[in-house]
Order: C-alpha cells, then sequence, then structure tokens
C-alpha cells in the first residue's frame, strides 16, 4: 500500500516533468521578417549642357624684352626695384653720359662750321651769278663756286648727322623699359663696364608682359579630327575662324578660375608627338600668373544640347560597364547600362540608358541588391555640384 505521504512528496516533482515536455513538443518562434534598407533617390536632372575637353597647357608671355644696352661705358645707377612691376618709357638704368655730351659738343661745333662755310659758298656764288652777266667772271668760275656751294651742304649734313648721332648716343645712356610688364633682377650692379652694340651688348635684365597672358597647349590627331567632323556637320564652330571660349584651373584649384578665347592655331601637326599647337588669350588683371606656370585648360567640344545629369555617385562599375540603380514602381531595385559623358557643373552626364522619369539611387548605393525591396526616400534637394 502506498503511503499517502509519499505521494504528496511526488506530485510537485511530476509537475515539473510534465511542463519539460510540454515545452519540449512546442517550436521556437519565427524571427521577425528583415525590414527594406533605406535609400536616397532622386530623378536625373534635365538640362542644356556643352560637352568640353580638357589640356594640359602652360601659360607664356605676350611680349619679353632682352634689354641691353646700346651704347658703352659706366654704370652710374640701377632705377628699379628687382622684381617690380614697371611701365614702359621707366628709368631702369643710367649709364655714364660724359663721353657722349663731349662727342656731341664736337659735332656741334662741326655742324657750325659747316654752316658757315655754306653760307660763304652761297654767297660767292650770287655774287658770281651777277658778274657773270655783265661778262666780268668767266663760266668756269661759276660752275666751280656752284660745285663749291654744293660740296658745302654736303659737308654740313654730314656735320648735322653726326650730331644727331652723338646726341642719340647721349639719350640712349638713360636705358628705358621698352614694354610694360613684371621685370626680373639686375644683371649688372653700378660702377661696371657695359658694352654696346658695337661690341656685342651687354644683357642687362629681361622683361615680360602679364596682362593679358598667353596659353598654350597641345590636342591630340584625333580631337583635331573630332572638331573637324563637328565643324562640317556644322555643330561645333572652327578655332581657327572663331575665338571659341576657354577655362583655366590652375594647380590646386578644383574648378576653373579663369576664362579667355583661343586666338591662333597652328598650321601644322607636330611630327614627332602627332599633336597640334594652340594658344588662348587670358586676362590676368591681378598679376596672379606668371610664365611658365601649369594650368589645365578646357575647351569647348560640341554645340548645346539637352542631356539627363546625376551625381557621379550614383555610378557603379559592373566589370567593364557602368551602371546605376534605379527603383522601380514596387520599390525593387534594377541595374541599368549607361553611357557616360563628361562631368558638368559637378554631376555625370549620362549620354544613354536612363529615362527622364526613372527614380534613381543617389545614396546608400552599398545597401542595394538588384531584385530586392528598398525604402526610397526622395532627396531633399537637387543633385548640384561645382564645376569640375
Amino acid at each position: 500500500m502506498v503511503d499517502i505521504r509519499t505521494l504528496r512528496d511526488l506530485i510537485p516533482v511530476v509537475a515539473l516533468l510534465a511542463l519539460g515536455l510540454t515545452g519540449c513538443d512546442n517550436k521556437p518562434a519565427a524571427q521577425a521578417a528583415a525590414a527594406p534598407p533605406p535609400v536616397t533617390i532622386a530623378e536625373p536632372v534635365k538640362r542644356t549642357v556643352t560637352d568640353w575637353d580638357e589640356f594640359t597647357g602652360r601659360f607664356d608671355a605676350v611680349e619679353e624684352v632682352q634689354v641691353r644696352a646700346r651704347v658703352g661705358g659706366f654704370v652710374t645707377g640701377v632705377e628699379f626695384r628687382d622684381g617690380a612691376t614697371v611701365n614702359a618709357g621707366d628709368l631702369l638704368y643710367l649709364i655714364d653720359p660724359r663721353p657722349f655730351e663731349a662727342v656731341a659738343e664736337q659735332a656741334d661745333g662741326q655742324l657750325s662750321d659747316a654752316r658757315a662755310r655754306a653760307e660763304l659758298a652761297k654767297r660767292e656764288l650770287d655774287r658770281s651769278l651777277t658778274l657773270v652777266q655783265s661778262q666780268n667772271v668767266a663760266e668756269s668760275t661759276v660752275d666751280q663756286r656752284r660745285q663749291a656751294l654744293q660740296a658745302a651742304h654736303a659737308a654740313q649734313m654730314q656735320a648735322e648727322g653726326l650730331l644727331k648721332a652723338a646726341q642719340l648716343n647721349i639719350e640712349f645712356t638713360h636705358v628705358l623699359a621698352p614694354i610694360s610688364g613684371r621685370v626680373s633682377r639686375h644683371l649688372v650692379s653700378v660702377g661696371n663696364l657695359v658694352q654696346g652694340s658695337e661690341g656685342g651688348s651687354t644683357l642687362l635684365t629681361s622683361i615680360v608682359s602679364l596682362d593679358p597672358i598667353y596659353v598654350y597647349f597641345d590636342m591630340d590627331e584625333a580631337t583635331y579630327l573630332k572638331y573637324n567632323r563637328l565643324y562640317f556637320e556644322g555643330k561645333r564652330p572652327s578655332s581657327r575662324e572663331n575665338p571659341n571660349p576657354v577655362q583655366v584651373t590652375l594647380t590646386g584649384e578644383t574648378k576653373p578660375s579663369h576664362e579667355g578665347k583661343i586666338d591662333f592655331l597652328d598650321n601644322r601637326l607636330d611630327v614627332s608627338t602627332g599633336t597640334l599647337r594652340g594658344r588662348a588669350v587670358i586676362p590676368n588683371k591681378d598679376l596672379s600668373i606668371l610664365p611658365g606656370q601649369f594650368g589645365r585648360v578646357r575647351l569647348i567640344a560640341s554645340a548645346p544640347y539637352e542631356a539627363l545629369l546625376v551625381p557621379d555617385t550614383a555610378v557603379a562599375t559592373d566589370q567593364s560597364r557602368k551602371i546605376v540603380f534605379v527603383v522601380k514602381e514596387d520599390d525593387t531595385v534594377e541595374a541599368k547600362v549607361v553611357t557616360l559623358g563628361p562631368i558638368d557643373d559637378g554631376l555625370r552626364v549620362i549620354r544613354d540608358g536612363l529615362k527622364p522619369e526613372d527614380r534613381v539611387v543617389v545614396d546608400g548605393l552599398q545597401r542595394v541588391r538588384v531584385g530586392a525591396k528598398v525604402a526610397p526616400h526622395a532627396a531633399k534637394t537637387a543633385p548640384t555640384g561645382g564645376k569640375t
């Protein structure tokens, strides 16, 4: 017979076993489905754009002059600061003028003597012409005095030329700036002897003009042929006939800071490089650009046309293809292969593969998978950017 107290003690144990067995029969609750990842979408920007080609350019001065001594002598003054901006006609150097002043005085005396001789010869000729009418002077005497007058005039002209040369030499002792621009350092100091043009003139300094300034660049043959084709199709004006605009980006800049016009294309391609040399004129009012600097030259490459643009960060690479992710009506993701154009005002031109109404993923590309649902959110502002 079973002890009632023993059964009473077993009741809690049996209850626990039953509860455990009941728990073994229940399956784990299914996990909640993951929410679609959030992405930012925007429609392509539609606007009129113009294509630009970019080349490496080097700046050069429009005018450059080597300032040399035109007369020999000792330098008595350097009248400019090295590297300063000078104007045409500014005094740069002084050369001792005293030897030339002495020569000028001598030439002036010779000229006075020649004028006196010419005056005397003229009076004698006039007297002979009067006397020849009364047969008191022979015709041969008249001829001699006429020849003497001509010789006196020749001597006078020679003396005048010598005086002008001497005065020019005095003028050349003041070395003036022939153009406006920035002067280099002085190459000759006070007290040094310089040679004039007769003995191989001495280089004193140099001056380069700065405003405006040239920028030279080289385009390859394929680009030149493309421009020719566009010109004959009426889609782009020729740079030989029109001052096509250019934009210049200096070293360290992210967008163009200077604008100019094409003013020259060479008449042949360089056979060693297969490139054509072009040149543009750039205003340089603040004189910040110096000859010899490098810059990136952007040249107009097409006529204006309507295009779709998206942020460059919205473009992904799939092996050799460029793709953008588009959210369809059911919020699933589709990849579209696109043909890219240049960057314009910070956005990438899409030549082919997109429609104006497409909803392009512009943020959150790393969270999307083709065919999977997403939670699209419209961008707060239209995609924009600075020119690059």
